[in-house]
């Protein structure tokens, strides 16, 4: 058995909500989300963000905005949209439903 690969899986579960959680702060470029993730031992690369920034911006959930950079390139901003901030909500709720429910079963 692969711990690893559940570890991982469960993991890519809660990724959508941690991003869209990393937001309520306010606006942050790519880097600084990976970074926040980093910090709570929720490990995510370039490579797995960028899709699903799109995919949530897509959905409505997320806007950007391009600000100019004094070290390269202008940087792409993500922030809550007011629809995202009330997904949001209900996947706290939803998340908080679950935690109990897993801690019924597994305490």
């Amino acid at each position: 058995m692969d711990i690893d690969n559940t570890q991982a899986q469960m993991r890519k579960g809660v990724l959508e909500f941690c991003i869209l959680a990393t937001l309520t702060n306010g606006d942050a470029y790519p880097t600084e989300i990976i970074e926040k993730m980093k910090e709570a031992k929720l490990v995510v690369v370039e490579g797995t963000l960028y899709p699903l920034l799109t995919r949530l911006k897509n959905m409505g959930l997320l806007s950007y905005r391009w600000e100019e950079s004094t070290s390269g390139p202008p940087r792409k901003y993500y922030k809550l949209t007011p629809v995202g901030k009330q997904f949001l909500k209900e996947l706290e709720s939803t998340w908080d439903e679950l935690v109990r429910s897993v801690n019924k079963i597994t305490k």
